[in-house]
């Protein structure tokens, strides 16, 4: 188990760092935010980032199935199989990146109806437009970094998040503020920002596919792609992308009841979330790296290597979000500091927020896990009926009846959000461990949608 464990870090490092710098351009605009324009512009930014994320969630997540295929066709020494899906993801991407963000932008024009304050509403509605826009570059890079991570090339993603992360900060300062010859664009700077960002991240992780030879026998293994492989990618993207949704949707609708008691609870949970995103983002690094050990030894037809590879992606999220727990409840007036200077009230809800958020880490992070795991044996429609259960079933209409029947305010909706995230790292880890119990090693026995 110790040479499994090693392998899963090595793995998976590289992906936490570039899932890590994909969450921490958010982490950057907020901080900005914060600090050069204050709360009520941090709270719409929030508001913005939230709904947008929750919208590409699906796409975002579910494109994160093709590295599984890539590597059980890996496992099956099936080059051709490998480049066919690297093209036909590019192709749902594009799909999905167009749906998505017609979505998004139509969900900025009725920022009104969600109810939150007149002002949050007014800046809120460009930042959603910006982001919406930026869901076509974001998508493919997406897809395109599947064929890296698949084929356990995960340091390329890696260097290109990094460069655009320290990009993004530059761009974010200069148009924010309005440095040199470039124009003042406050809020709408940041938002800017991440645009360029995603087009960077984009073009970059191409062109370094394209010309480098580690990837040229798959790509000119197959130069042609059937409908078929694409409408097989699109439906297990979906399926997959709403397990990512429903957990989405609920910090997401959360953030709405939240702006509903005020713009103070709402800066406050930002700060709060988005320490809490970069966490399982993280996390979502391991399990990612999990799913393609796991899709490995399930290409190569060895059951007991896909249960090790499994459990030691459980120990190893186990271990890091217990860390990640701790400092929360230790560190936390620290961390809120870094986001506001000079706002008491904001700050102690922030603080208390800290708390909750470091006891759910570890269902987080397990939850993500056993996500990934079973989408590595190609398992997809029984988690998604218990994430659908665990966030819309439990965590939505618990936040409300805590927060406005029993009057306990965010503290009650960061409360329900822990119960489902609990229920479902509960679940899926008993469904990984019954289908590998099972003792069916071949692909064609286990549930493929």
């Amino acid at each position: 188990m110790q040479r499994e464990i090693l392998e899963t870090i090595k793995l998976s490092i590289p992906i936490i760092i570039a899932q890590l710098g994909v969450i921490l351009m958010g982490v950057t605009d907020n901080l900005m935010v914060g600090r050069f324009l204050g709360a009520v512009p941090l709270g719409a930014a929030g508001l913005a980032t939230s709904l947008s994320f929750l919208v590409t969630s699906i796409g975002f997540g579910g494109l994160g199935v093709i590295a599984v295929l890539i590597s059980q066709a890996k496992g099956q020494n099936d080059s051709a199989e490998i480049g066919r899906l690297f093209r036909a993801g590019l192709y749902v991407a594009i799909l999905m990146s167009i749906v998505l963000g017609l979505v998004g932008a139509a969900i900025g024009m009725n920022m009104d109806a969600l109810g939150q304050t007149p002002e949050v509403a007014r800046l809120a509605e460009p930042f959603m437009y910006y982001l919406s826009i930026s869901t076509l570059p974001l998508l493919i890079f997406v897809a395109a970094r599947q064929l890296a991570d698949g084929l356990s090339y995960t340091r390329v993603a890696m260097i290109v998040t990094v460069s655009a992360l320290c990009f993004n900060a530059l761009v974010n300062w200069v148009l924010i503020n309005g440095i040199w010859i470039f124009p003042k664009m406050g809020l709408n700077g940041a938002a800017a920002g991440t645009l360029l960002s995603r087009i960077y991240m984009a073009v970059a992780i191409l062109v370094y596919i394209y010309k480098t030879k580690h990837f040229s026998r798959y790509l000119v293994a197959a130069r042609r792609v059937s409908t078929e492989l694409i409408v097989k990618i699109l439906r297990l993207s979906v399926s997959v992308g709403f397990q990512f949704f429903f957990e989405v949707a609920a910090f997401s609708l959360a953030v709405v009841m939240i702006g509903w008691l005020g713009e103070s609870q709402l800066a406050a949970h930002q700060i709060a979330i988005n320490l809490a995103s970069t966490t399982y983002m993280m996390a979502t690094g391991i399990a990612s790296a999990g799913a393609i050990r796991v899709g490995r030894a399930f290409g190569e037809q060895q059951p007991k290597n896909v249960r090790r590879a499994g459990t030691a992606a459980f120990m190893l999220v186990a271990a890091f979000m217990g860390v990640w727990c701790i400092t929360f409840l230790t560190a936390s007036d620290f961390l809120v500091s870094l986001y506001l200077k000079d706002n008491p009230e904001v700050t102690q809800i922030a603080a208390t927020l800290m708390i909750y958020a470091g006891f759910f880490q570890l269902s987080d992070g397990i939850q993500a896990t056993g996500l990934g795991t079973l989408r590595g044996v190609s398992d997809v429609n029984v988690p998604t009926i218990i994430t659908l259960i665990a966030y819309w079933g439990i965590s939505l209409p618990l936040s409300y009846v805590l927060a406005f029947t029993f009057q306990m305010d965010v503290e009650g909706i960061w409360i329900a959000l822990s119960a489902g995230l609990t229920f479902s790292a509960v679940f899926l880890t008993i469904r990984f461990y019954r289908l590998v119990r099972s003792k069916r090693p071949k692909p064609s026995n286990l549930p493929l949608a």
